[in-house]
């Protein structure tokens, strides 16, 4: 009873993704005509679609910006941990960004970057990320779990703050890196308010962004917008597949520690 159970909530959980993965690939005929089931079959105009509307260069800009934030966030992140750890004061300063909802800094974002003559530029998307309060608090979480005893050892033999991070610290903390940065991914991946505000030109619209505008410009185009739906769910559900063991343990850790 149990496995049946969760074989139906899995069902209905599933249910809106394989619909969407078979309206990406169903003829255009099919959908128009109502008849869904009957006329069932396999088509790439909805690929050929995205493609004359210039979705790939939005998935490779959006992957590009994304990655880059993520690298920003784990750098800044290893070096606030550390010095968090080190006695730095600040945790419930980065508790408290932590509860401060990220739609009520739109507006002095705004002006920083309009002051700046940052608007419209890849730099307005990528720069105000560059540190998390959320990513920072992981990664301290699990410094906070290595044993004291290890680095005062490290400091009897000589070693400075670098070694103690990167030599030491840096390979323990890895994994919740990972999970960090599968999360932060995520975070930035998903943004649609932040840059529609900031940005107003096309070519540096993320791909969220760019869905928006798409749903207006078809809005009963259900199988091209299925098609694009589904190719940009895809990045983040592979690597929530490759990841989802490290950041469910990270989880589990932090709820232990």
């Amino acid at each position: 009873m149990g496995h049946l159970l969760v074989f139906l909530a899995l069902f209905f959980v599933l249910l809106p993704f394989l619909w969407m993965a078979y309206a990406a690939f169903m003829p255009k005929e099919a959908v128009y005509s109502g008849e869904l089931f009957s006329k069932v079959g396999f088509s790439l105009e909805n690929v050929q679609g995205l493609a004359k509307e210039g979705f790939w260069g939005r998935l490779f800009f959006s992957l590009g910006l994304s990655s880059g934030v993520v690298i920003l966030q784990l750098f800044t992140a290893l070096l606030a941990a550390y010095a968090l750890r080190a006695g730095l004061g600040l945790l419930p300063f980065y508790l408290v960004l932590m509860a401060i909802p990220a739609e009520l800094l739109l507006v002095p974002l705004y002006g920083i970057l309009k002051g700046l003559s940052l608007l419209d530029t890849a730099l307005a998307l990528a720069l105000p990320f560059a540190a998390s309060p959320f990513v920072i608090y992981l990664v301290y979480q699990a410094m906070r779990a290595v044993p004291e005893e290890l680095l005062e050892a490290a400091r009897l033999d000589g070693a400075g703050h670098r070694v103690l991070l990167f030599g030491i610290l840096f390979p323990l903390v890895r994994p919740t890196l990972v999970a960090a940065g599968v999360l932060a991914f995520a975070a930035h991946w998903n943004l649609v308010l932040y840059p529609r505000v900031m940005v107003s030109d096309p070519r540096f619209w993320t791909l969220q962004t760019w869905l928006t505008d798409l749903q207006r410009k078809y809005p009963t185009d259900w199988g091209l917008l299925s098609a694009a739906a589904l190719f940009s769910v895809l990045p983040i559900a592979l690597l929530y597949l490759v990841f989802e063991r490290r950041v469910v343990a990270t989880f589990e850790e932090g709820l232990k520690g």
